[in-house]
């Protein structure tokens, strides 16, 4: 098989023969098929409302009925602080989201997606499932549950979500 991750192996090779290149091919693979799986979903997006990470902030309080506070959004889609605020207000100016002070502390908010937002999440959620589905066709049903179990492992002792 050849592909651009290929293509860099080889160069490597060549350039670095005394360097361990085996983890290139599989790292190399997920961080391309990461890069290229955001490019697919934005594309997908372009009609949209919403940019990507603002999906992802909507898949996230859709995973959550009862809401989440930033802090628990920030953790759930890999982002900093700043930038969950900046969706946040973005979302809640159009209308998708509500922020509510909590009781105990008003500083604190609860983050809860409107009947607007949960409509929108659900109809994105489903067409990204289907470019996932597209993405993945090339392997068998076992074969993506067998690609699922050992990126678990992989991402298990460093995911701390």
């Amino acid at each position: 098989m050849s592909d651009a991750v290929s293509r860099f192996l080889r160069s490597w090779t060549r350039l670095r023969p005394d360097l361990d290149l085996s983890t290139v091919a599989a790292m190399g693979r997920v961080l391309r098929l990461a890069a290229l799986m955001n490019n697919i979903t934005e594309d997908g997006l372009a009609g949209a409302e919403v940019t990507r990470p603002e999906f992802e902030v909507l898949a996230a309080l859709r995973r959550s009925p009862d809401g989440l506070r930033p802090r628990q959004l920030t953790r759930e889609t890999i982002a900093s602080g700043a930038s969950t605020t900046k969706r946040l207000t973005r979302l809640e100016s159009a209308g998708l989201i509500t922020r509510t002070p909590l009781e105990r502390d008003r500083r604190e908010v609860q983050v809860r997606l409107t009947d607007r937002g949960r409509t929108l999440a659900d109809t994105l959620f489903a067409a990204q499932l289907d470019r996932e589905a597209t993405v993945l066709a090339p392997l068998s049903t076992d074969e993506q549950a067998q690609l699922a179990d050992l990126l678990a492992r992989v991402l298990a002792p460093i995911d701390r979500a």
